[in-house]
């Protein structure tokens, strides 16, 4: 059975900069890459969105949303840390 290849950003954005420019025909640049015409398609139109929310400011709300989604997250650590401390004291005195 054969494993999935797995592709880094930096590849990804390289071979949809390629496909971008116009240079290369889309089976030149599978060829080139030994990737999938279709999967080059995908990064492409991928690669397009993102420059599109660049400039839309999306960008921006994602790392905002993350950022407060990993506040959110510690706090509950610290809720959950003292709930833990508290019934670990409570069972040591029985």
């Amino acid at each position: 059975m054969k494993t999935r290849r797995r592709f880094s950003a930096e590849f990804k954005a390289k071979v949809a900069l390629d496909a971008l420019t116009g240079e290369l025909t889309l089976s030149e640049l599978a060829s080139k890459y030994n990737v999938h015409p279709n999967q080059i398609t995908k990064w492409k139109k991928q690669a397009k969105a993102g420059v599109v929310d660049s400039f839309s400011g999306k960008a921006k709300t994602t790392v905002n949303n993350h950022e407060s989604e990993v506040k959110d997250l510690h706090a509950k650590i610290g809720q959950l840390t003292i709930e833990n401390d508290f019934l670990q004291k409570a069972f040591a005195r029985r």
